[in-house]
C-alpha cells in the first residue's frame, strides 16, 4: 500500500526534518521520499488535514486487556481498536489477567491474539506466580519468549527480598522491574487521598506516604543491588533503567526520583494522563469514574508533576487504561472498583491541561521515552526507516461521544476535548478518525 500524508508538520527531534512541513511517502511499510509537493498517482492514498502534525507513533507503557479471563469488560481487538483511537501504535500491558501471566503459554494466547491488530501489543509479565508476591516465575524463560518487561502489576511488590533478588536475577539479561509504589498496610480500606478533602467527605484517605516510602525503600534497595555500579546501562535502544516506578502522584516522590537520577541511579517513572487533570477536590461530586489508584492528590502535587514532565525527571505519560463494567462501577463509592479507561484521551488530557509543557517534550514523553525504557527499537522520521506513525492536531477538538473500549468508565465521555488524533500508521497500514 502506498500513501501520501500531506503538508505535515514533523514532531521529532531526533529527524532532520524535525519542525519541517514536508509531504512524506509510505510504500510497504517504509518511508520512501520526504520533501515538499510529492507528486502521486491514482493509487496513492492521500491524507491532508487543517495543521496536520506527525510524530513517532505513540507508546503507552500502561494498559490492562481483561483479556484473558475478563473478556466482558475489554478483550485485545477492542483494547486494540481504542489504542489506536487514541493516537498509540504501541502497548504494554499488564499481567493482571485470568489466568495472569506468569507462564510462558498465557504470554503466547496474548500474542497470537495481538496478531493482526492495528497496534503492536508489548507484554509484561508477572515477577510472582499469580501476581501473588510468593513465588518467582520464570522469568528468565518468560524474558526469551518476548516479555519486555517484569511486574505485578496492580499489585506492588511488598517483600523486600522478591524485589531485590528479582533485580538481582534480572541484571545478565538487562531486564527490566516495573513496580507501582504502595505500602498497602498504610493505604487498606483507603478510598481517596489522605487530607481535608477526605476529611469534610468522610471518606478513608489514602496518604501519600504510603507511595513515597515504597520509593524510598526501593531506591535504597536498588543502590544496594548496584553496590556502587548505579550507572545508567547503555544500549542499542539508548538509555535503560533496571527499575521503573509506574504512576507516581505526589510532589515528593518526584523529588525523591530527580535525587536518584542526579546520582545516577538507573531509574525510571511515569505518570498516568488523569493525574494531570484532577486533584483530589474532584472527589466531591462522589463520581466513582474519579476513583482510582494512585488516587488524585492536591493541587501542589498537581504542579509538582507537571514540575517533573518539565525537568525530565518523569520519562513518560500513560493511560493506566483500566476498564470495569457497570457492575463495578455504578456502586456506592467506597464499594466501587479503582480505576478509569483512558486510551482515547490521553493526548487531550496531557494538550487541554498543559502546564507550559512544549509540545516536541510532550510528544517525547509518547514515543522516544518509553521505547528507550522498554528496549524497544527507536528510530526517527526519515527516509528508509519503518512508517510507525502517529498524525494529529494539537489544536484540533473533537467530541468524545463513543469510544471503542467495551467498557465506559471514563468521565470524559460526553465531553468536547482539544487535541484530536488524526489516524496512526503502523506497518504501512493506516488507521485514522477522518
Amino acid at each position: 500500500m502506498q500513501l501520501l500524508i500531506r503538508s505535515a508538520r514533523i514532531v521529532d527531534a531526533a529527524s532532520s526534518f524535525d519542525g519541517q512541513v514536508c509531504d512524506i511517502l509510505v510504500d510497504n511499510g517504509l518511508i520512501r521520499q520526504i520533501g515538499n509537493n510529492l507528486p502521486v498517482d491514482a493509487n496513492v492514498r492521500v491524507v491532508e488535514a487543517d495543521n496536520l502534525h506527525v510524530s513517532l507513533g505513540w507508546v503507552d507503557m500502561r494498559v490492562l486487556t481483561q483479556d484473558p479471563g475478563y473478556e466482558h469488560k475489554e478483550d485485545l481487538t477492542s483494547v486494540c481498536r481504542a489504542a489506536a483511537a487514541g493516537g498509540f501504535t504501541d502497548i504494554a500491558v499488564l499481567p493482571n489477567t485470568q489466568p495472569v501471566v506468569d507462564a510462558k503459554g498465557t504470554l503466547g494466547y496474548i500474542q497470537r491474539m495481538a496478531e493482526g491488530q492495528p497496534v503492536r501489543v508489548h507484554v509484561i509479565a508477572a515477577v510472582t506466580k499469580k501476581a501473588a508476591g510468593e513465588d518467582f516465575t520464570e522469568m528468565l524463560d518468560l524474558h526469551h519468549a518476548g516479555a519486555v518487561a517484569f511486574s505485578d502489576g496492580n499489585h506492588p511488590l511488598q517483600n523486600p527480598d522478591l524485589l531485590l533478588k528479582t533485580l538481582q536475577y534480572l541484571q545478565p539479561v538487562n531486564g527490566l522491574l516495573m513496580n507501582r509504589p504502595e505500602e498497602t498496610l498504610l493505604t487498606r480500606f483507603g478510598q481517596m487521598h489522605e487530607g481535608i478533602q477526605s476529611t469534610l467527605l468522610g471518606l478513608k484517605g489514602i496518604p501519600a506516604l504510603a507511595e513515597e516510602l515504597m520509593i524510598e525503600r526501593d531506591l535504597r534497595l536498588l543502590d544496594y543491588v548496584g553496590a556502587g555500579q548505579t550507572e545508567p546501562h547503555e544500549s542499542e535502544h539508548g538509555f535503560s533503567p533496571a527499575l521503573h516506578f509506574s504512576t507516581i502522584s505526589t510532589g515528593r516522590s518526584v523529588e525523591l526520583i530527580r535525587q536518584a537520577k542526579a546520582k545516577g541511579s538507573p531509574v525510571s517513572c511515569d505518570v498516568a494522563a488523569h493525574q494531570l487533570v484532577f486533584d483530589d477536590s474532584a472527589l466531591s461530586s462522589f463520581d466513582t469514574n474519579l476513583k482510582v489508584n494512585p488516587p488524585f492528590r492536591s493541587v501542589a502535587d498537581v504542579r509538582a508533576l507537571w514540575d517533573g514532565l518539565k525537568d525530565g525527571t518523569i520519562d513518560a505519560i500513560v493511560s493506566d487504561h483500566t476498564p470495569h463494567d457497570p457492575e463495578c462501577k455504578n456502586l456506592e463509592f467506597d464499594q466501587a472498583d479503582f480505576g478509569i479507561i483512558g486510551l482515547e484521551t490521553v493526548f487531550s488530557n496531557a494538550i487541554m491541561h498543559n502546564q507550559d509543557l512544549p509540545l516536541p517534550q510532550l510528544i517525547e514523553k509518547l514515543t522516544t521515552r518509553p521505547r528507550q525504557i522498554l528496549r524497544l527499537p527507536v528510530t526517527a522520521i526519515a527516509e528508509g526507516q519503518p512508517a510507525t506513525l502517529t498524525l494529529f492536531d494539537p489544536a484540533g477538538s473533537w467530541t468524545y461521544d463513543r469510544t471503542f473500549s467495551k467498557s465506559k468508565n471514563s468521565p470524559f465521555l460526553g465531553q468536547t476535548l482539544t487535541g484530536r488524533v488524526i489516524g496512526t500508521v503502523h506497518r504501512g497500514q493506516l488507521t485514522t478518525t477522518l
